[in-house]
């Protein structure tokens, strides 16, 4: 598939799951068993850990056909940037969508300050540049969407193999956004 093709391929998916028209397809036993010795997924997502945001839901896909990783505020730390090298490298992935949504806690989270715990505070610190370069008073999901376009910057500047990948046009990287009461996906 190409990269145009991919792109339409969770459009027309989301597009059922905001129709609440999601096909199923791909999530039985003969899938399971076809999968056994090899995988092919078309796109990773990076994804928040939110439970409202389920990219498979989201795009409407089976099993095999997403790597999605999930990460509080969909962040590009040392453990998402692996296990998407990982899928680039290995399973020949094209597409990496790192996904921000309406109301992310995290972004709330970093935006609000305090004190929570050391290791939620750590995470946090990813979060805090597209705080800083926000207008004067922009609204958290204005701070989740520059998050989300930091972190397709993140990716390439924290990997080589992804960074390669993209110059050499392998792999392309879109930031989206997801509407928690619609459902629906915009790329942007």
């Amino acid at each position: 598939m190409t990269t145009e093709d991919i792109l339409k391929r969770l459009a027309d998916g989301n597009a059922r799951f905001v129709a609440d028209k999601l096909s199923r397809s791909l999530q039985n036993r003969s899938r399971r068993e076809l999968l056994i010795d090899n995988q092919k997924p078309f796109a990773v997502v990076l994804s928040c850990v939110d439970s409202r945001v389920v990219p498979e839901l989201a795009f409407d896909t089976g099993l095999g056909e997403l790597v999605v990783v999930r990460v509080g505020g969909n962040v590009a730390n040392k453990s998402s940037v692996a296990s998407i090298e990982f899928a680039v490298k290995y399973l020949g992935t094209k597409v990496v969508v790192v996904l921000a949504h309406e109301n992310c806690k995290a972004v709330a989270a970093a935006c609000d300050g305090g004190k929570h715990s050391n290791n939620i505070d750590y995470l946090l610190t990813y979060i805090a540049p597209a705080i800083k370069i926000a207008p004067a008073g922009a609204m958290h999901n204005d701070v989740a969407k520059i998050n989300a376009r930091l972190t397709v910057a993140d990716l390439t500047g924290k990997s080589v193999i992804i960074k390669h990948a993209v110059e050499n046009e392998d792999v392309k990287i879109f930031p989206a956004y997801y509407n928690l009461v619609s459902g629906k996906v915009d790329f942007y």
